[in-house]
């Protein structure tokens, strides 16, 4: 079998996308594989997925580096020391310095419960969404840059927002989208079928 891209995913939370890149990472067909899962918090959800698959699973607390560089350099490390090629953020809350950037270049992916430049920030996408009374709303997978929620978009798909959508209900349809967008992204960038300013992009231009 080829050599599969080795990735670090970054959580904060339950990690359902998480779930998903590794579900579809058992496929002899998926391009990339989860060499380490980072969260910055103890003790959520996220991590037991990653011991049940099988994954290393390690803790950069927040509250134990004094600022976002310090932070960062941790997270790189540690992903680093795992041989991971790329960074996919799944639902990871915090906001990496610019040394993740140049240490993955073109290998930071992101996931975003709006369409893009709509509604951008870690915090109440949908919430947000259904506060302006939009008729859609859906989920963006971009490029990480020193622009929080800003780097070029690689792919957006639609959701709808129904006329008796609460939170949970609209946010329930994103996470059906997200789980199934999220891993073709992903198996693409380790392919090296991702276009960014009209140059292919691959993994191993970065080894």
């Amino acid at each position: 079998m080829p050599t599969r891209l080795p990735i670090a995913v970054l959580v904060s939370g339950s990690g359902s996308n998480l779930q998903a890149i590794l579900d579809a990472s058992a496929s002899d067909a998926f391009a990339a594989e989860v060499c380490v899962v980072i969260s910055d918090r103890p003790a959520v959800r996220a991590l037991e997925r990653a011991v049940e698959a099988g994954v290393p699973a390690e803790v950069v607390a927040w509250a134990e580096h004094g600022d976002r560089d310090l932070f960062t350099a941790a997270v790189c490390r540690v992903a680093e020391r795992h041989g991971a090629a790329a960074l996919v953020l799944a639902g990871f809350m915090r906001i990496l310095g610019t040394e993740a950037i140049g240490r993955f270049p073109t290998g930071i992916l992101n996931i975003h419960p709006s369409l893009l430049p709509a509604f951008p920030g870690t915090m109440h996408a949908v919430r947000d969404a259904l506060a302006h009374g939009v008729k859609i709303t859906g989920v963006t997978v971009h490029y990480v840059t020193a622009e929080v929620d800003g780097g070029p978009i690689i792919a957006q798909e639609a959701v709808p927002v129904l006329p008796d959508d609460d939170e949970a209900s609209l946010h329930a349809r994103v996470q059906q989208v997200e789980h199934r967008l999220y891993p073709d992204v992903v198996d693409a960038l380790a392919r090296g079928a991702l276009m960014i300013d009209g140059r292919r992009v691959t993994w191993k231009e970065h080894s």
